[in-house]
């Protein structure tokens, strides 16, 4: 049986699950059900070797790190494309498609967001089933959801004369998100949610995208074709992929070929899209709250409590969404879930970092955690993961002072390189070039305190880095 190529669409924002989810570090790679990311999940759903081939995963450069570190945790073994700018998913699937189709120009696919949630994997596998023999027989497939509800946050498919394969039909229409009486009605006609998830021979949709949006084909297959190779990552090529159109693939594909099919998932789903979709598809305790973290709920029901590391109590409320990271706090009504887009747009707008970047900041070696501030001193928690290794580099206005707590540190400073062991410390002047490095098979731990007259990030000379940044 041909094997389905799976490509995991992991480049998206996510800003309606703010403050969680944020630009720098989006929902797809953060735990917020259960233990492991969404991308995770979405990794080991098509873990099925007997039904899938290994995965594609398409994402920016800021994410490549994340992408593959969480498929070695899983012991899975991906390709990692870097797309060099947000195109949307029309050229991230218009490339994927072509990657697959060089590596066999048969190839079927199956393109999935990785931020969706999907129960029931027997049923899902029931269906990719059933949507390959569609896609073989020249169909690009579509996976239809019947609602549990009339939600207007999801489009909706209309289905057409029923074909060959059980639970496939023909796409009559796609209807994008409707009000609350128009969704009422597609429930009740049997409209299906469109899940926005795909499959499809690659030539095909390739061939259908030329017939539509040849820019984009033409676009995406130049950047495949000028791909490079870069620390195991393939890098697209950025001068001829940014000349494809920023355009979804509904849009330039599926609203207007006359191929579309849909196979009638009987699997539970969600797209994670916002924190009512997490109160839907979480486990909830006997007053109907969905917690997530330390939390408490006292004569409170049907909320969200989602706590990223401090206590959060709530009393004597119903139907909230409270939600507390380490540098922000979200209370807003469930019903309104769907305006936290546009309180991130405001917050982007008044110039405020916390719209975009965690407290935590994460980079290829590890991550670090800012503490505490003030005037000329800033303290942070640096953790290295084995093998990781700064850039070697100096400060023009700040000295650092670092304290091992956990692991060995091999630190360079000019000439001089040594092993700083735990409770030992080690001090960097001003200017000095230095580096840090964990040779160890346990994360390293330190605290470094920053004092000086200027503490930005922008200050940072790099003089040499094995991950290949600026």
């Amino acid at each position: 049986m041909t094997k389905i190529v799976p490509v995991l669409l992991a480049g998206g924002a996510g800003t309606r699950l703010w403050p969680v989810s944020r630009d720098a570090l989006p929902k797809q790679f953060l735990p917020l059900i259960g233990e492991r990311s969404s991308y995770q999940e979405t990794l080991l759903r098509v873990r099925k070797p007997d039904l899938f081939a290994p995965p594609i995963v398409v994402t920016g450069a800021d994410f490549r790190f994340f992408a593959r570190r969480q498929a070695e945790e899983l012991g899975i073994e991906v390709t990692v494309a870097i797309e060099p700018m947000r195109r949307d998913s029309g050229p991230a699937m218009a490339a994927a498609a072509a990657l697959a189709k060089r590596h066999d120009p048969d190839a079927v696919v199956l393109a999935l967001a990785a931020d969706h949630e999907i129960s029931d994997l027997e049923a899902f596998y029931e269906a990719c089933r059933a949507g390959l023999d569609a896609a073989q027989a020249s169909r690009i497939v579509t996976f239809g959801i019947k609602p549990s509800a009339p939600k207007t946050s999801y489009g909706y498919i209309r289905r057409g004369k029923a074909l060959g394969p059980k639970d496939v039909y023909e796409v009559e229409a796609f209807v994008e998100k409707p009000d609350a009486a128009t969704a009422a009605r597609y429930v009740a006609d049997g409209y299906l949610w469109n899940s926005g998830n795909f499959l499809f021979r690659a030539d095909l949709l390739l061939s259908e995208l030329s017939r539509f949006e040849p820019g984009i084909t033409e676009a995406t297959e130049a950047a495949v074709d000028a791909a490079v190779e870069d620390l195991g990552f393939l890098r697209l090529d950025p001068a001829a992929f940014a000349k494809a159109a920023q355009k979804s693939i509904d849009y330039a594909v599926m609203e207007k070929t006359d191929r579309m099919a849909v196979v009638e998932g009987r699997f539970r789903w969600s797209d994670i899209g916002s924190w009512d979709a997490i109160f839907d598809i979480a486990k909830h305790d006997a007053a109907g709250n969905a917690i997530h973290g330390t939390g408490l709920a006292l004569n409170t029901r049907n909320c969200v409590i989602h706590s990223d590391d401090r206590l959060v109590a709530v009393l004597g409320a119903d139907d909230l969404v409270v939600v507390s990271t380490a540098d922000a706090v979200l209370v807003v009504p469930r019903s309104r879930a769907q305006d936290v887009k546009e309180l991130v747009a405001q917050l982007k707008t008044a110039k405020r970092p916390e719209a975009t970047d965690h407290r935590r900041g994460h980079r290829p070696w590890g991550y670090y955690d800012s503490i505490d501030r003030g005037e000329r001193f800033q303290v942070k928690r640096i953790v290295v993961h084995p093998g990781g290794m700064l850039s070697l580099q100096k400060h023009h206005h700040r000295a650092e002072h670092w304290v091992v707590v956990k692991g060995t540190a091999e630190v360079t400073v000019g000439t001089d390189v040594k092993a700083v062991h735990e409770n030992e410390s080690i001090y960097i002047p001003i200017g000095a070039v230095h580096r840090l490095a964990n040779r160890g098979k346990i994360p390293l731990e330190l605290i470094e305190v920053q004092t000086g007259s200027y503490l930005g990030e922008d200050d940072i000379v790099r003089l040499d880095d094995v991950y290949q940044r600026n």
